[in-house]
C-alpha cells in the first residue's frame, strides 16, 4: 500500500540506485503519472516530460479499456478486444477521434509548460501510477520506441501480473514494485488516490523543469 503517488515515486527511485542511465528522461503519462514521475525524476536527477495516450473505453463501459491511442495516432487494442473489431469499426473510428481531440487539448496545455524533449539516444523511463489493462502504457511505449531511445523502461508502482507480461513485449525492461495476486483497480493500492487535475499536472511539469531551464541559460 502506498501513501500517495509521491510516496510511490520515491519508492521507485530505489530500484534504479545502481543503474547507469544515459541522459535519463522520465516520461509520465498524465495525469496520475506526473506526481510519480516528478519524484522519480528528482531522485534520478533526470529530466521530466510527458507522453500522451488515452484509453479507448468499451461501448457502454467507460471504465473498461479495450485499447488505447497514442499522441502520434497509433492504436493498440487489447487481445481480448480483437474479436470485436469488425463489429465495432464505426465506434472505434468515432472514439479514436474523440480521444485524439482530448490528446490535442492536453498537448497544448503541457507544451506551454515544457517543450517536447528529445528522446533519441537516451535512457527513457515511462511511468504511470499503475497498470490495469496496460493499454495506455503500451500505446505510449509504441510512440516512444519509434523515436529510437537508447533503452526503454516501463516503471510503475503496481500492476496486474497478466498485463505486465504483455507490457514487457514493448520495451527493454519492466520495473514494478508490487504485483498482487488479486488485482482489482490501481486505486486500491493507495491510501490517497485523489484525482490529479489539469492545473496540478501542468504545475508539476513546469515547476520541476524551471531549475533545469535556468541552469541551461
Amino acid at each position: 500500500m502506498f501513501a500517495n503517488r509521491e510516496d510511490a515515486g520515491r519508492q521507485l527511485v530505489t530500484r534504479f540506485e545502481t543503474r547507469q542511465l544515459c541522459n535519463p528522461l522520465i516520461l509520465a503519462i498524465p495525469r496520475g503519472g506526473l506526481p510519480v514521475g516528478a519524484m522519480l525524476a528528482r531522485g534520478l536527477n533526470a529530466e521530466l516530460d510527458v507522453v500522451l495516450s488515452r484509453k479507448i473505453p468499451a461501448p457502454g463501459q467507460p471504465e473498461l479499456a479495450i485499447g488505447a491511442i497514442s499522441e502520434d495516432g497509433q492504436v493498440y487494442l487489447n487481445p481480448y478486444a480483437l474479436d470485436l473489431v469488425g463489429r465495432l469499426d464505426d465506434y472505434l473510428v468515432s472514439e479514436c477521434r474523440h480521444q485524439m481531440a482530448e490528446i490535442n487539448r492536453r498537448r497544448a496545455l503541457f507544451r506551454m509548460a515544457h517543450p517536447q524533449s528529445r528522446i533519441s539516444g537516451r535512457s527513457i523511463i515511462v511511468t504511470d501510477d499503475g497498470i490495469a489493462t496496460g493499454s495506455t502504457m503500451i500505446a505510449a511505449l509504441q510512440t516512444v520506441k519509434s523515436q529510437k531511445p537508447k533503452e526503454l523502461i516501463a516503471a510503475v508502482p503496481v500492476a496486474s501480473a497478466e498485463r505486465l507480461q504483455e507490457v514487457g513485449r514493448y520495451c527493454d525492461e519492466v520495473i514494478c514494485l508490487q504485483i498482487p495476486e488479486n488485482f482489482g483497480a490501481v486505486g486500491e493500492f493507495y491510501r490517497d488516490f485523489t484525482q490529479v487535475e489539469d492545473h496540478e499536472a501542468v504545475r508539476l511539469l513546469k515547476d520541476f523543469n524551471k531549475p533545469r531551464q535556468a541552469a541551461g541559460k
